[in-house]
């Protein structure tokens, strides 16, 4: 997946200021160029978990298809651990159709994504 500096620079602003909560938020795109950033509120705001309403869920798919694009990843911030999937991350990821991208803010800027099936990390694509 092709994530354009523009939009990782959108993420981590997004991510400092909703810190010390995670935020989230879908990455939209073509094919595996992500077009735009599609951030909903985390819901359980929390520093630990990420949750989204399911309302914004079934919003960010109908702008998506209005727009011609695909939700290409699931992303959310990871304030104070590193940038790979914790347990809950891998339990919850259950559309091995996407990827699921993790932007760290902790030692420094990082953002990997992931491909998860079945609980497991199958791929992993370093970002930045």
């Amino acid at each position: 997946m092709i994530i354009p500096q523009s939009i990782i620079n959108e993420l981590t602003v997004q991510a400092q200021k909703d810190a010390p909560n995670e935020t989230c938020g879908y990455l939209l795109g073509i094919d595996d160029v992500v077009i735009e950033n599609y951030w909903m509120e985390n819901i359980d705001h929390s520093p630990e978990h990420f949750s989204f309403a399911p309302k914004d869920q079934f919003a960010a798919l109908r702008y998506a298809r209005s727009k011609g694009l695909k939700i290409l990843a699931n992303w959310h911030s990871h304030p104070a651990s590193p940038s790979r999937p914790s347990q809950e991350d891998l339990r919850l990821a259950n559309d091995p159709t996407i990827r699921y991208a993790i932007l760290s803010l902790y030692e420094g800027i990082h953002l990997n994504s992931f491909r998860i099936s079945g609980g497991e990390v199958v791929d992993k694509e370093v970002h930045l």
